[in-house]
């Protein structure tokens, strides 16, 4: 019997467990679609509206989930004629950025909402009839099916960034996180040497993971725990963002033209700090990782603390490498399935955990939180790995490629565990900071320490 690891966890995917997976598949587009429905129960005229330029109306991201799901599921792995081809234009992401959005014909709520049910009925019917085992690579091991779930999950998350920017009230999450934990080690060590890097064996990865590939990196020391709010306030209050020396030219250029002075969402009163939170506002919790910064400040704040952004490969070895077994690990603390007791995914809150607070989510070297919380930047640009091949369409990775965008890794609290794993890369631009970003900072070692 072969085992192997998804995007979903421990999938068993031989002939004699295909009904498990497909009870699992079956399980998670529930779950996903619950999700969606959640975020967009509203007043039309909140679903309609363009919150930002920078983000689609709520009710162009549900149709989009309904008409993405036909257009792979039913048209290409199920063969099924098409139901609404004459929308697939307005929900081409590709061909119409997310300002242009509001002007297109797009589907009002109550239609989006029959759309997309009507589209996951048909799913269920190809789910019933999937063989895991078929040789195509779009329907081998779910994987199409893997590919909405996840595809699903990620604009779930984007309509969250959507409604933080609204500023409506209502979807704060308050639930109970674990406590921190101060003191310790501030840095992990993580020594020199080779690791696989990406991977070629989980069966739901997306294209831009693959294939797995040794790296060897020189030592290096990386942040315990991602940057807190204390850290970045103490940068802000030494002036970091008046002071040249912190910013690159083209941070320069992005500070004076966004005229940043702290976090977006950030509010100074007096001698503290508040924020904004789905339209409340409350004191900014000082032992929590700092999100909403865009790629500029985090690299300003590691000049000014006198380290430098991890690159991507530093990132996912001391994530997910495991040198006593010399083997890659799906998540750091291993291949288990996450769980409240390991990292704060799924909208448990809506917040990152203290710092701390999740000691038995720790890597094999001692880095913590590096899934969940704040996705982290890194200081490399999104590329292809050697020998990276399309799959399954150019547009969701190849097209991005280049040094135009910079990569995160680990997911948000708000990711679903289904959409994240050590060897996911996510990449937005250097400006972008309405999404739950963060960082964490690492420094060569020194040739003593090496």
């Amino acid at each position: 019997m072969t085992k192997e690891m998804s995007g979903l966890g421990r999938m068993i995917v031989d002939g004699t467990d295909a009904g498990r997976l497909k009870e699992r598949i079956a399980a998670e587009l529930i779950a996903v679609r619950g999700r969606s429905l959640a975020y967009t129960d509203a007043e039309d005229d909140l679903l309609v509206r363009q919150h930002s330029p920078l983000m689609s109306p709520l009710v162009w991201d549900l149709a989009h989930v309904g008409n993405y799901e036909e257009l792979w599921v039913l048209r290409e792995a199920g063969g099924i004629t098409p139901l609404r081809p004459e929308i697939d234009d307005l929900y081409d992401a590709f061909r119409h950025p997310r300002r242009d959005r509001p002007s297109l014909p797009i589907l009002g709520p109550a239609e989006a909402r029959r759309y997309i049910e009507g589209v996951r009925g048909r799913v269920l019917d190809v789910l019933d009839g999937f063989d895991p085992g078929d040789p195509d690579p779009l329907r081998r091991d779910g994987f199409v099916f893997g590919l909405v779930i996840q595809h699903e999950h990620q604009h779930d998350e984007t309509m969250l960034a959507t409604l933080q920017l609204s500023g409506e009230p209502g979807l704060v999450r308050d639930a109970e996180l674990p406590p921190g934990r101060p003191g310790g080690p501030e840095e992990v060590f993580v020594p020199a040497g080779p690791f696989l890097m990406g991977t070629s064996t989980l069966p739901w990865a997306y294209d831009n993971e693959r294939p797995a590939h040794p790296v060897d990196l020189p030592a290096y020391w990386i942040d315990r725990f991602p940057v807190g709010n204390a850290a970045y306030a103490a940068f802000v209050e030494d002036g970091g963002y008046d002071d040249p020396r912190w910013w690159s030219e083209e941070g320069g250029r992005w500070l004076r033209e966004s005229r940043a002075r702290a976090p977006l969402f950030w509010i100074r009163d007096g001698d503290a700090w508040w924020r904004t939170r789905f339209g409340r506002t409350e004191p900014v919790p000082m032992d929590e990782p700092v999100q909403h910064v865009c790629w500029y400040e985090a690299e300003a704040y590691a000049r000014w603390a006198g380290r430098r952004l991890p690159t991507e490969a530093e990132w996912e070895k001391a994530c997910g490498w495991d040198p006593a077994a010399g083997r890659a690990r799906t998540y750091p603390w291993g291949d288990d399935d996450p769980g409240p007791g390991r990292a704060n995914l799924g909208h448990r809150a809506a917040r990152p955990a203290p710092l701390g607070a999740y000691p038995a989510g720790a890597s094999a070297y001692g880095a913590e939180q590096m899934v969940g919380d704040v996705w982290e930047w890194t200081a490399s640009h999104f590329l292809p790995y050697p020998g990276f091949r399309s799959f399954p369409y150019r547009e969701y990775s190849e097209v991005f490629f280049g040094p135009g965008h910079r990569v995160l890794r680990g997911g948000s609290w708000a990711a679903d565990p289904a959409a994240v794993r050590a060897t996911f890369r996510n990449w937005d631009l250097p400006i972008r900071r309405q999404i739950f970003s963060g960082f964490r900072c690492a420094r060569s070692a020194s040739a003593e320490e090496s």
